[in-house]
């Protein structure tokens, strides 16, 4: 559908983000970043994920000098707080029952940075999201799958997950960490990718 017309690097060490580049038939190399996930005091959510995915972006490109690296990173926030991937399971538990029947956010931004071709591309997408209600049950059943523990959220649309969700409101693609039609439209207008026409 896509190919890549100038080196490109995925930061990321996500399975889903580098499924969604192989399904366009994107040629790319993966190198997660190794970045500290901290939002400092104050940061608004848009504000931090812009500015984790520009640091993921910028670690990589350190060691890939002329190659155009996209990074991104993602979170759920809850009445104006952050709540990233769950420490244990318990934690997973306590955070489904705080979503359960409630309306939140997902934020993921991205970067597109390469400094020798003087690239740097850095934005942030929300989706907004409605569980259903739910008991601790269903809880802790969605939890002993596993698939809860490295997601921001302690979920995964894509998978499992999508039963507890009733309604979204915006990028599916973004919810699941990578919000397509936006970094695409960048990566074509910055002649990293153009449409395959055969």
């Amino acid at each position: 559908m896509y190919r890549t017309c100038l080196p490109l690097v995925l930061a990321s060490a996500s399975p889903r983000r580098r499924r969604f580049l192989e399904q366009l038939g994107l040629a790319f190399t993966v190198e997660a970043a190794d970045v500290a996930e901290n939002a400092a005091a104050g940061e608004e959510p848009d504000a931090f994920v812009r500015r984790l995915a520009l640091e993921k972006a910028q670690a990589v490109a350190a060691r890939h000098p002329g190659e155009v690296v996209v990074a991104a990173d993602t979170v759920v926030v809850l009445g104006g707080e952050i709540l990233g991937k769950p420490g244990d399971a318990e934690a997973a538990v306590a955070m489904l029952l705080r979503l359960a029947g409630r309306s939140h956010a997902v934020w993921t931004g991205y970067a597109v940075y390469c400094a020798e071709r003087r690239i740097e591309v850095v934005r942030a997408v929300r989706t907004g999201v409605r569980f259903v209600d739910f008991d601790r049950a269903t809880a802790l059943a969605y939890v002993a799958t596993g698939e809860p523990l490295d997601k921001a959220g302690s979920y995964g649309i894509q998978g499992r997950g999508g039963c507890l969700i009733q309604r979204i409101d915006g990028s599916y693609s973004n919810v699941v960490g990578l919000p397509l039609a936006e970094l695409l439209a960048d990566l074509a207008a910055l002649g990293v990718v153009e449409t395959a026409t055969a």
